[in-house]
């Protein structure tokens, strides 16, 4: 690999930065404070920055079972969490994780009767009462659209799901993830496959050592495989087996807690955005899902680049996904006729 004057200058810089602090990327989470919790559940209000007022219906970030909330906030500059905050929108996160200390195990009726209307209420009382926006990645869009369908007087606005599973082949979804993770560097998996892990790393960062961006997105995904090793996985199993196993939701629906919550009872708009390298949630079987919400008022459907997590936050997705996300929250406002939140972001200074 052959740099020029500028590459050199910037992987001369990159390698200094690796050798004195031992990482490029900034990993700070955003910082938020809670406003609610329950049996399983907790949700922040994140921080506007300085001189930024938010305005405009709340959004509520839902991560699925399966994984650690921080797939919403991966790393500073790469953040989808960072990006809403910072365009000026009233931001919450509902992290399960955050409350399992109580011991709560709760299976798909607990998030689809409690977890879910709980946040949703949380979140529009600490928003003046405002209908909530909700985006919801993975089984978290499709947990938030059974909510929907199960309650209709929830105050939903409308709901985004990205990269959201319907079909039996992503019921391993969560064992898929710990195979992965076992596979990192210090993940306890087998050592061949550590070995690769490591070795194909090591390779990728020489290869790039000129792009700050690139190794912070690796550095990133390191510590989300971490996290993730450590992340419990038996309830979520359970969830991704009972809804996805038997191809339920392809048939409409699922029985939840003995009564049937059919997805055409969704009465709130909806965009799906699918992942076009996403295997867990092929573009086909995001269109399929789509065309089983019959009662939502709005329907639109959006393709993106990236796998099943790279379609919410990787590198690509802050110029496609993300757009997609920001024109909806948008039309949002519009449909609520609330003032849009440009006019309000910047706080007057005197």
């Amino acid at each position: 690999m052959i740099l020029s004057p500028r590459g050199l200058r910037d992987a001369t810089s990159n390698a200094l930065r690796l050798a004195v602090s031992g990482r490029v990327a900034d990993l700070r989470p955003m910082p938020a404070e809670a406003v609610g919790d329950g049996p399983g559940r907790a949700v922040s209000r994140y921080r506007p920055p300085e001189g930024v007022v938010p305005a405009g219906p709340p959004v509520l970030l839902v991560p699925p079972p399966a994984a650690p909330a921080r797939c919403l906030d991966l790393r500073r500059g790469c953040s989808l969490a960072e990006h809403v905050v910072r365009a000026g929108r009233l931001s919450y996160l509902l992290d399960p994780a955050a409350a399992r200390l109580d011991g709560s195990d709760l299976g798909v009726r607990g998030w689809v009767r409690d977890v879910l209307p709980g946040a949703v209420r949380a979140v529009s009382r600490d928003a003046g009462g405002q209908p909530v926006q909700i985006v919801g990645w993975c089984l978290g869009g499709v947990l938030a659209l059974l909510a929907a369908a199960d309650d209709p007087a929830l105050p939903i606005a409308s709901v985004a799901a990205v990269a959201a599973p319907v079909d039996a082949g992503a019921a391993r979804l969560p064992e898929r993830f710990a195979e992965e993770c076992a596979a990192a560097p210090g993940g306890g998996g087998p050592r061949a496959a550590g070995l690769d892990h490591y070795m194909l790393r090591q390779i990728s960062v020489l290869t790039h050592l000129d792009n700050a961006d690139f190794l912070a997105q690796i550095e990133a995904m390191d510590h989300f495989r971490h996290l993730m090793i450590a992340h419990p996985g038996d309830a979520a199993r359970r969830i991704y087996r009972s809804l996805l196993g038997d191809g339920a939701l392809l048939r409409g629906g699922a029985v939840i807690g003995g009564r049937k919550v059919e997805l055409d009872r969704v009465g709130v708009p909806v965009l799906a955005i699918a992942g076009r390298g996403d295997h867990a949630a092929p573009v086909q079987g995001v269109r399929y899902l789509a065309g089983l919400l019959s009662g939502a008022p709005q329907v639109r459907v959006e393709v993106a680049p990236g796998g099943h997590l790279g379609v919410l936050t990787g590198r690509a997705a802050r110029t496609t996904t993300w757009r997609h996300l920001d024109r909806w929250l948008d039309e949002g406002i519009v449909r609520h006729g609330i003032r849009a939140p440009r006019a309000a972001r910047t706080a007057l200074t005197v």
